[in-house]
């Protein structure tokens, strides 16, 4: 009797080993993938101080070239994947963007607001990327085109003659092309309040989320609560005027949409940190590559001067249109090479909702996966000569996903026209009108989240006689 419980317990032992392996081998398991290659460096901390205690961009670069395209890490305590060839990019963002999440650090989300479009997926994502779209396309941006130049001269204007620190007076155009976009005309009516509240607030963006009195973040709560205040008191005017605009406001407000007041501010405060500082640090560089390349200078400043000789009537000054911004080929080419170089954002955060495969690897659900743009922007595969300024590269189209300064698929920045817009708008202006010189060294890059020249760019700007 103990022979045949011997033999039951060894037969049924079998036919379960035997079944798992048949699964396996039907569907295999994906646990038993290997991951990339790649270290994690201590526990928690993981490579977080070998990221940040030299240039970001020599720490992948050197990861890249002893792993390859794909390696893990981990950094700001989260284990990591990075990818940095075109197509790893495409997977994560495009062809199977759905099961890679956009994240952003906890602060960063309670500030913003857990209702912006950076930190949702599906339907509700979709309907708030066609509301951006819809103000902020071509069609709807052309109509501001001269209220933007009015914001670039009275900018440029306000600095003549002075040393001034670039990358801060660019922040302070852009906010303001960025209030004009959402609220229209009333934007006067409350810029100083908006201002005075966004700009203690965006002091705690990477702060620890310890919200007790007198930390960083606090004071950043505080005044998100305020300029919530403000925008629903905006919003409530426009209810009880039933003003009907074609703002980004308005956009949001439509009675067919059904969002919420809490939602309409996440996201309103969600475009003003989308659309302010990088704006600012593409025409911080800008500015510096022009002033390093003169002949690139001239070439743009001919261009710029032709299209204003051009709309000379009786001596008075032409504003700009739609138009004329499509009559600036070279001027183009410059911002786009001045993203690639640049490359203000070196990368972006995702993270994988599932186990999901890739090459033979695996990359574990709840890992950030960390598509590298800067890392393909300086591809001498794809760029002959990287590290050259040379906007001529851009005459050819570039090969499909080697060029994303503005992401892709569905999570792409949806104001990447406005963007361009104001960047040209400004640049003929500054150009047709100005010279400048750099003040000090202006080889250091730093990096507060965003690469920027170092020390922010100080130049002193003189009007042309």
């Amino acid at each position: 009797m103990a022979f045949n419980f011997m033999f039951s317990l060894f037969a049924s032992i079998f036919f379960i080993f035997l079944f798992r392996s048949l699964l396996k081998f039907l569907k295999p398991n994906r646990r038993e993938l290997p991951l990339p290659p790649g270290t994690l460096g201590w526990p928690y901390i993981g490579e977080t101080f070998q990221l940040y205690s030299q240039n970001p961009n020599v720490f992948f670069a050197s990861k890249q070239k002893r792993y390859g395209s794909i390696f893990k890490t981990h950094i700001l305590g989260c284990p990591c994947v990075m990818v940095s060839s075109p197509e790893a990019a495409k997977f994560v963002l495009v062809t199977r963007a759905h099961l890679f999440k956009p994240t952003f650090p906890a602060s960063k989300e309670r500030m913003l607001g857990k209702q912006a479009i950076f930190f949702n997926q599906g339907q509700y994502h979709a309907q708030l990327r066609r509301l951006v779209l819809r103000a902020f396309m071509p069609e709807a941006i052309k109509s501001i085109v001269s209220n933007i130049e009015s914001i670039a001269k009275l900018s440029l204007q306000s600095i003549e003659g002075r040393l001034i620190t670039t990358f801060q007076e660019m922040k302070t155009y852009t906010f303001n092309v960025a209030l004009l976009s959402i609220f229209g005309k009333d934007e006067v009516l409350y810029r100083e309040d908006l201002k005075r509240c966004y700009y203690i607030l965006e002091k705690g963006y990477n702060s620890m989320p310890i919200n007790l009195p007198g930390t960083l973040f606090n004071k950043s709560m505080t005044s998100r609560k305020e300029l919530a205040q403000i925008l629903a008191k905006i919003i409530s005017t426009r209810r009880q005027m039933k003003l009907d605009c074609n703002d980004l406001l308005g956009s949001f407000m439509g009675d067919k949409e059904g969002l919420t007041d809490e939602q309409i501010a996440d996201n309103i405060i969600g475009v003003i940190f989308a659309a302010r500082d990088t704006t600012a640090s593409v025409l911080t560089w800008i500015i510096k590559y022009l002033g390093e390349n003169p002949s690139v200078l001239q070439a743009v400043t001919d261009e710029q001067e032709a299209i204003m000789s051009g709309k000379d009537q009786g001596g008075e000054e032409q504003t700009l249109t739609w138009e004329d911004t499509k009559k600036m080929p070279i001027t183009s080419r410059v911002i786009q090479e001045t993203l690639r170089v640049a490359s203000i954002l070196s990368f972006t955060f995702r993270e994988a909702v599932e186990d999901v495969e890739y090459e033979g690897y695996l990359i574990p659900k709840g890992w950030k996966v960390l598509p590298l743009f800067r890392n393909i922007h300086h591809s001498p595969e794809f760029f002959p000569d990287p590290k050259k300024f040379d906007p001529s590269r851009f005459e050819a189209t570039p090969k499909p996903n080697t060029f994303m300064p503005f992401g892709n698929g569905t999570h792409s920045c949806p104001g990447n026209e406005l963007a361009k817009l104001e960047i040209m708008v400004l640049i003929h202006h500054l150009t047709t009108k100005y010279r400048w010189s750099i003040v000090g060294t202006n080889s250091g890059i730093q990096y507060g989240p965003f690469a920027l020249p170092q020390n922010g760019l100080p130049i002193r700007l003189i009007k042309k006689s």
